[in-house]
């Protein structure tokens, strides 16, 4: 019977290891976290610059083309721009060595959503899913192919209808690749976001050469370097809203968790996906930074948008317009590749955990299944295009972010806090200084966030929050008594 019943999960979970022997309950889809040796597994498919690509290439996407420009006209100092970033690197640098932790122990499909259910129960965990299936995911994908649609239209000219069509023809195009299998997406994926590495050093390299031109004066753009321009914000104001566009640039780090189930050797390369990409990322940011404030003076910004064109004009001449929209497509492109392959994995896990808990919810059981043929979570995917497709047609797209930031960060706090919870204790040389770094630099953050848009963030945190009645409507369906010890026992 056991051994039946062995065989049938794994039929059920390619996406996790089979264990040594038994169906170890400790692992949170069923598996023990200390037999997760994937070198046995046929199912895990994703290598180190897979992985590794998932954490630069969500993190590189339209934000660094967009948001430098608005922090560098906000701080007005070349010195508070490079400190706001190297601040954001260290809190994402010390969040990573966490996750880096979390998914060494739980390598499988789900990230953020299986370490909240092992850290706060249920309860906790499906408000993240909630959150990260229904309305941001959704939300961030929408909006980054609506976002894309100007930089395509100055690369190939479209007729209106098809330009109107096209955010629906990219989200069709991500779904039905991930949907035929992970091989196929994480290697269109891979081969895009590690493509937007040497495009973007070669800006910089680029914006070098033409600093050299002694007629362009590229050092006195920069000079003085701590000195405050005329027209910049007060300096908290400033440094709030500067400290807010950098996690949005960053945002995206922590998504190498959530395909750990698809990862070869997790305890190898998960740490070099994480502590690696943030690296990288953070080297890119800077270098890319700074390239644009030597091109465009500070004082010449306007806004974020004509800025890509004041900067491509500057270094390209009349065929600058069209070389930065290159750039910003390929980036886009790539960050929609990772969420179309993340957040199916955490509706997946939602989903098996929620249907194998109280109520046996029918809904969460359909999105608990993996396509007999490709191996992927194919429900899910399908869940996630329809969800993006359906914010496509609400719009407001740019409320939809700001509503999901604050909730974002106060998940990733979470997230890193069961580190804490832990019956083995952890023992990284890190510990505990990394997560103290991070919980306090997400507090800090959560505050500002406050302070810089109190509305929006309430707003975000109500709609989170709205998932713990759909999740009690869900599950109602069980007998009151049964189904209130369970939750009890579980939450």
């Amino acid at each position: 019977m056991e051994a039946r019943s062995c065989a049938s999960v794994r039929r059920l979970l390619p996406l996790a290891p089979p264990s040594n022997g038994g169906c170890a309950k400790s692992g949170v889809l069923g598996y023990d976290a200390g037999t997760m040796r994937t070198d046995q597994q046929t199912g895990r498919q994703m290598g180190v610059w897979a992985a590794t690509a998932v954490v630069t290439g969500e993190a590189i996407s339209l934000g660094i083309f967009l948001t430098p420009a608005g922090m560098a006209k906000s701080l007005g100092s070349p010195a508070l721009l490079a400190a706001v970033w190297c601040g954001m690197a260290v809190i994402t640098l010390a969040g990573a060595l966490c996750f880096t932790e979390l998914a060494v122990r739980y390598p499988q499909a789900g990230g953020e959503y299986v370490y909240l259910r092992q850290g706060f129960g249920r309860r906790v965990a499906f408000l993240y899913g909630w959150m990260a299936a229904v309305v941001m995911y959704p939300g961030v994908a929408a909006a980054l192919c609506v976002g894309t649609v100007p930089y395509v239209l100055a690369l190939a000219p479209l007729p209106a209808w098809l330009a109107r069509l096209l955010p629906v023809f990219i989200l069709l195009a991500l779904g039905a690749m991930n949907y035929a299998g992970t091989q196929l997406s994480s290697g269109v994926m891979t081969t895009l976001n590690w493509m937007k590495v040497p495009v973007l050093l070669g800006l910089v390299a680029w914006a070098v050469v033409w600093a050299l031109d002694g007629s362009h004066n590229a050092m006195a753009h920069l000079a003085p370097l701590t000195a405050r321009r005329a027209g910049s914000d007060p300096l908290i104001e400033a440094v709030a809203g500067a400290a807010i566009s950098a996690f949005f640039c960053f945002g995206g780090w922590w998504e190498a968790g959530k395909i750990a189930g698809e990862v070869r050797n997790p305890e190898r390369t998960l740490p070099i996906a994480f502590t690696g990409g943030v690296l990288i990322v953070t080297a890119v940011f800077m270098l890319v930074s700074f390239s644009f404030v030597a091109v465009v003076p500070m004082e010449q910004i306007q806004t974020n948008t004509a800025f890509v064109a004041q900067y491509g004009q500057a270094l390209f001449g009349a065929a600058g317009g069209r070389v930065m929209s290159a750039c910003v497509v390929l980036s886009v492109l790539g960050g929609l590749m990772v969420l179309s392959m993340a957040v199916p994995r955490v509706t997946y896990a939602l989903a098996r955990e929620e249907a194998s808990g109280p109520g046996q919810a029918g809904v969460l059981a359909f999105f608990s299944k993996l396509h007999p043929r490709f191996g992927s979570p194919a429900n899910a995917v399908l869940l996630q295009t329809g969800m993006a497709l359906a914010v496509l047609g609400l719009g407001a797209f740019d409320r939809i972010l700001a509503f999901i930031i604050f909730s974002a960060v106060v998940f990733l706090a979470l997230t890193v806090a069961t580190l804490f919870r832990f019956a083995v204790p952890v023992r990284r040389w890190w510990f505990p200084i990394a997560p103290l770094i991070f919980l306090v630099g997400s507090g800090a953050l959560a505050a500002m966030l406050l302070m810089h848009s109190l509305w929006p963030s309430l707003l975000g945190a109500a709609v989170v929050l709205a998932g713990l009645p759909v999740r009690w409507v869900l599950i109602r369906g069980n007998a009151p008594t049964s189904a209130a010890v369970q939750e009890s026992a579980v939450s």
